[in-house]
């Protein structure tokens, strides 16, 4: 991947996205195989070069990481979430357009 998104699992998530959103905003992305394009990814390119690192986009594989996606609430594919200091501060659930998820994407 690079160093602004990564794929996070159960092990390295409280590091990677806990520990690290007390840093920077960490942008959660849960998804599942069988989907479409993940939600996050299909505007992080651009969205991160934008923003030049300051926030980091986690990728959540759901199917394999269920029990993560259980304990912050999942029920649906795709779920993004936002962290700070350690905390989910919002969320969306659907398929979004960039214009839509713009005041989302950290602005």
């Amino acid at each position: 991947m690079s160093e602004h998104a990564l794929d996070v699992g159960l092990a390295d998530f409280p590091q990677q996205v806990l520990e690290e959103s007390k840093r920077r905003p960490v942008v959660v992305d849960f998804w599942r195989r069988g989907r479409a394009v993940q939600v996050a990814q299909a505007h992080s390119g651009k969205t991160r070069r934008e923003y030049g690192g300051k926030f980091l986009l986690a990728k959540i594989n759901s199917d394999d990481n269920q029990e993560l996606a259980a304990r912050y609430g999942v029920r649906g594919i795709p779920s993004v979430k936002a962290f700070i200091d350690g905390e989910p501060v919002d969320e969306f659930r659907v398929r979004c357009r960039k214009a839509k998820c713009a005041p989302f994407s950290i602005a």
